[in-house]
């Protein structure tokens, strides 16, 4: 059996208020429980409130295999929500701010994790307060060399701007963005954008710009995915499914992909990882849905055969 890596999640944990009721997720949330499914040790590093639905939330995370031992719990701010509506199959938020995960502290007990850690996720979403900020990238910073370093680009009008987008990318050695991200992402750095082949030639211009960076993902939803290093690169074509919402399914492709590039796999590998359990959660509802045994072995089996 492979051993387990460390694999942390640090940003929002929240509510998503969909018109059929609440589910909970957020981003490195997400990406946590998806790495602890895959038979990794996966942390969610977060603040939640003292309120009722921080208590739900550490219910719900109870059964799943993500360790949620090390959220703070803040004693005045409330857990996170954001409003989901939907317009054509694609999410919509509102983000309601202040929340508890605005205001993470950097404790011993967290940088302990960090020095040890095989991979960290982080966003851009939980930077755009100046505690959280500080705390986010001064715990990636505390990551061994070896450490993946993975930025999550998730752009979330109006919590963005171009300083915490280079902040991040100084401090990453691994980006991730979606296709409609990807020009948003030059722009607010002040690169030119390509007029064609633009995905390939963006994600070349960024590897240029941040000498940390050893690879680029930038995911194209149902039409798969390109992945771009210094000396090589794959392109997927994605995989057909009947989606149900496609709240988490980058995540779960960003922690599948984490997941095989730790143990050495090649980028088609990573690519099919990726593809394969992001449409699986596209075919579920919400971000943390039920997971088989038996899925969850069919597709190890699939890409691991």
């Amino acid at each position: 059996m492979t051993q387990a890596k460390l694999i942390l999640g640090i940003g929002e944990l929240l509510w998503d208020v969909l018109p059929e009721g609440m589910l909970l997720g957020g981003a490195p949330a997400n990406f946590a429980v998806m790495a602890a499914r895959l038979g990794n040790h996966a942390a969610i590093l977060s603040r939640i409130g003292r309120d009722e639905l921080g208590k739900k939330a550490v219910e719900l995370l109870e059964p799943l295999p993500a360790d949620a031992r090390f959220m703070q719990v803040d004693p005045a701010q409330e857990t996170g929500r954001v409003t989901v509506k939907f317009e054509s199959g694609q999410p919509a938020y509102t983000i309601h701010h202040p929340a508890a995960w605005d205001f993470m502290e950097l404790t011993d007990e967290w940088v302990q994790l960090a020095v040890r850690a095989d991979a960290i996720c982080f966003g851009s979403l939980a930077q755009r307060s100046r505690e959280s900020r500080q705390t986010i990238q001064t715990l990636v910073a505390r990551t061994p060399a070896s450490c993946a370093r993975v930025f999550d680009v998730n752009l979330r009008a109006p919590f963005f701007c171009g300083e915490v987008i280079r902040e991040s990318l100084e401090l990453a050695t691994v980006l991730k963005m979606n296709d409609a991200e990807a020009p948003r992402v030059l722009e607010l750095l002040g690169l030119p954008i390509p007029t064609s082949g633009w995905l390939r030639v963006a994600a070349k211009q960024l590897l240029k710009e941040f000498t940390s960076l050893r690879m680029v993902a930038v995911t194209r939803g149902a039409q798969g995915s390109l992945l771009l290093t210094r000396e090589e690169e794959h392109e997927h074509p994605g995989i057909p499914v009947e989606v149900a919402d496609t709240i988490g399914a980058g995540d779960a492709f960003t922690a599948a992909m984490i997941h095989y590039l730790l143990r050495g796999a090649d980028l088609a590998t990573l690519n099919e990882a990726g593809n394969r359990w992001g449409a699986w959660m596209a075919s579920r509802s919400g971000a943390m849905p039920a997971l088989p045994q038996a899925v969850l072995a069919e597709i190890a089996a699939g890409l691991e055969g």
